[in-house]
């Protein structure tokens, strides 16, 4: 079954100055991810591997093109739609954790249900289990900044699985970790995307990793092809 369809994907950007070229960043981009399927993107830097997470995530909109998630027209949403979109249907790991320092391991993990407005007790029963798959059941009472890198990246996973999305988005989930950690995390992310059947887009430079995805895909002028 289809989760992610991507078609005919464009994005322009307008010059910054009235004599300068515009930025065509994506021409006809399509992109298909089934259930249970992993798919790796890579490229060079500034290629806008980036910006494609942006445009599946409902965070920015294409100039021309659609992206369907699952029955969900994600270019048509408004921002409060693209909100809940991103809160139900998606799982989004950044390069950078972005945990809210204020707050301990397990309330961070937490924060996407308690936005949606579930019961403080349950939502953070439910980030006590997500606590054990990321094997950090004993740190819950901590704070972000008591954590190590890989810690925080496990606790961040942790955090964009909790809403049981069908589908996961990783930006660079590896980038700023050592050699050793960044394996970890790539086999934990590996085993939950197969434990919970999702589909999975992960933008990495790091090629030992694509290739251990079902797919590797390289974005180069505009499009996507098979690496």
């Amino acid at each position: 079954m289809t989760i992610l369809r991507a078609h005919a994907l464009e994005k322009t950007y307008a010059p910054l100055t009235p004599n300068a070229p515009g930025l065509n960043l994506f021409r006809d981009l399509n992109l298909e991810v089934a259930a249970g399927e992993m798919v790796a993107i890579v490229g060079e830097s500034g290629a806008g591997k980036s910006s494609l997470l942006h445009l599946l995530a409902a965070l920015d909109k294409p100039t021309a093109g659609t992206v369907f998630c699952g029955d969900i027209n994600v270019t048509t949403l408004t921002p409060k739609q693209a909100a809940t979109y991103r809160n139900r249907d998606i799982g989004y790991v950044w390069q950078f954790h972005y945990l809210l320092p204020e707050f301990t391991a397990l309330e961070n993990v937490a924060m996407p249900l308690l936005a949606r407005g579930t019961p403080r007790k349950q939502a953070l029963a439910e980030a006590a289990t997500w606590l054990i798959h990321v094997e950090l059941e004993g740190r819950g009472h901590h704070r972000s900044g008591e954590l190590s890198g890989g810690e925080q990246q496990r606790l961040s996973i942790a955090r964009a699985l909790i809403t049981r999305p069908k589908l996961l988005l990783a930006d660079e989930p590896t980038g700023d970790l050592d050699t050793l950690t960044a394996d970890r995390v790539f086999t934990l992310l590996q085993r939950l995307h197969r434990d919970h059947a999702l589909a999975s887009v992960l933008v990495t430079h790091n090629l030992d990793f694509a290739h251990r995805c079902d797919r590797v895909l390289r974005l180069r002028n505009g499009c996507l092809t098979t690496a």
